[in-house]
């Protein structure tokens, strides 16, 4: 099966404040590709919004001292669907330090359009049977890993071999093993690797890990987050075991178990699950359609999560239950429209903070860990840690057992 074929958006809506927004509504019916190779978007992003009642929060650090603009790190994006087309590749626009300078894809003549809007030289579009001609791409620092999760593995590796640090979408891979491979491979080439866990550069994922590391309302005690979708169809790689590694839990519920991490700052001591799909449903016949899973963490925690694809409106939150009060987002992983309430004494406050393309912001703190040579805030040890866990999540729910980490 061809990639769809691909209408530019105007160069106007690349530029606009909400280029990513237009593009993204733009791109949506013609980049989704349901085949191995180009990742559409798994992803619930509900309509940009913004609270009713707002109170300006301090955005904090230091203002930027004007100076030379940074080298931007050419990027080679691998994959054309609806993710890179419709967020990643119009995210390059307010970035810093980034620039796309390659492509590959299956579907030439799609590959070309999208080379010719984004200014693209037409020599660096490449088929993922040449792919290896990366290596001959001085061009080309970066390489951005957006296909099916079982394709991870072997371009992650191919990429470091071809000397090009790689940026790779989660989760990371369908087993513990393959993202031990992925880490051995980089390492072997001393190329960075870093998982796209966009979620970690945004303020306001920010400003919650922030106030759970102050203790800023008391210890935490609880932690509940749910991401809730509709997959849609049966013909998609997503409910393809073999591509995907599992269900609604490796594609949506690692946004629950990520946060849950990094919010308490631990890692699970115990974890338990139940799963289900409906048996009149031929979507879930080889993979999960909704999973419940709890993890208790060493200093006490309890965190009860939910991920489900099939679940009209689609949700995705989460709220960290503390000693005196509360606070969580909702939306919480959404591309734009964060929203942030905080309790206190059962006052309800809800906080605005600076909005930021998770895409670029990721992408910016990439290059500059390459130019400083400093390690990401989320290496390949990251992604291997949430598919470790999610091992054990499917293994806590096909026995019934609590199990130990």
């Amino acid at each position: 099966m061809s990639e769809p074929r691909f209408t530019p958006p105007t160069r106007r809506d690349f530029i606009a404040a909400a280029g990513g927004a237009l593009a993204a509504a733009g791109l949506a019916q013609a980049a989704h590709a349901d085949v191995p190779g180009d990742k559409p978007d798994a992803e619930p992003n509900p309509a940009v919004g913004k609270p009713v009642s707002a109170t300006a929060e301090a955005q904090g650090g230091s203002p930027k001292v004007p100076g030379p603009a940074p080298k931007r790190l050419g990027f080679a994006v691998v994959g054309l669907g609806k993710l890179a087309l419709g967020e990643v590749l119009p995210a390059f626009g307010p970035t810093e330090r980034c620039r796309p300078v390659a492509l590959v894809s299956g579907d030439r003549d799609k590959a070309r359009a999208v080379a010719d809007h984004y200014g693209i030289d037409p020599k660096s579009l490449y088929s993922y049977k040449d792919f290896d001609g990366l290596r001959d791409n001085p061009a080309v620092d970066v390489v951005y890993v957006i296909l099916p999760n079982a394709m991870h593995e072997e371009f992650t590796i191919r990429a470091a071999q071809a000397g090009k640090h790689v940026l790779c979408e989660k989760p990371m891979a369908p087993t513990a093993e393959a993202c031990r491979a992925m880490i051995a491979a980089c390492d072997k080439a001393k190329r960075k690797l870093m998982i796209a866990y966009r979620c970690h550069y945004e303020p306001y994922n920010q400003k919650m890990i922030e106030m759970s590391r102050q203790q800023a309302y008391g210890p935490i005690q609880f932690i509940v987050s749910d991401t809730l979708m509709e997959v849609g169809g049966a013909k998609q790689w997503r409910l393809d075991p073999k591509l995907a590694g599992g269900g609604s839990l490796v594609d949506i519920g690692v946004y629950s178990l990520n946060a849950a991490r990094y919010l308490t700052g631990e890692e699970p001591a115990e974890v338990n699950a139940m799963s289900y799909g409906n048996p009149k449903d031929p979507r879930f016949k080889d993979v999960e359609q909704s999973i419940a899973f709890q993890l208790r963490f060493p200093s006490g925690v309890l965190a009860n999560c939910t991920s489900s694809y099939s679940t009209g409106g689609g949700a995705n939150r989460y709220r960290v239950m503390a000693a005196e009060g509360w606070y969580g987002l909702d939306p919480a992983i959404a591309y734009r429209g964060l929203r942030m309430q905080r309790s206190r004494g059962g006052v309800v406050e809800q906080v605005e903070l600076r909005e930021a393309n998770h895409f670029a912001s990721e992408m910016d703190h990439f290059a500059e860990c390459i130019a400083e040579d400093r390690r990401p805030n989320t290496p390949g040890e990251e992604g291997l840690q949430d598919v470790k866990l999610i091992q054990l999540i499917y293994e806590a729910a096909r026995t019934g057992k609590t199990i130990k980490v």
